[in-house]
């Protein structure tokens, strides 16, 4: 049976949805946004601090689970402009160092107008 999950050192969801959900020995993580969990706002306005925001969002969401973004095995991750891409990849390569799978698309808009959004799924 699948478990959500819930911490308060990320966003809040903005949907009817959870922050993730583990079945098995795997995390499924909602897209996180640069909403910054303690004004509840997205203060970022660079990619490069958006995606600072996204990551630290997703590790707090992973510790929840009892993951982290070292079991990360696929993400998928949305940009509002490719041209972004070169920036969001020097910050994204901080944070998962060991390379899971990876989709990226450009969008037209992301929620709140942000530039970036990334799902994880990662092995417990």
């Amino acid at each position: 049976m699948a478990e959500n999950i819930y911490t308060k050192n990320a966003p809040d969801a903005i949907g009817p949805y959870s922050q993730a959900v583990v079945t098995g020995n795997l995390v499924f993580t909602s897209g996180q946004i640069a909403i910054n969990p303690a004004s509840g706002e997205v203060e970022a306005k660079t990619i490069e601090e958006q995606t600072h925001q996204v990551c630290k969002n997703l590790s707090a969401v992973l510790t929840q689970a009892g993951s982290s973004l070292d079991n990360a095995v696929k993400t998928v991750c949305f940009l509002a402009d490719m041209s972004d891409f070169a920036a969001f990849n020097e910050v994204y390569g901080q944070y998962f160092k060991n390379k899971p799978a990876r989709s990226c698309v450009a969008v037209k808009t992301l929620p709140k107008n942000v530039l970036v959004e990334v799902d994880v799924i990662a092995e417990k």
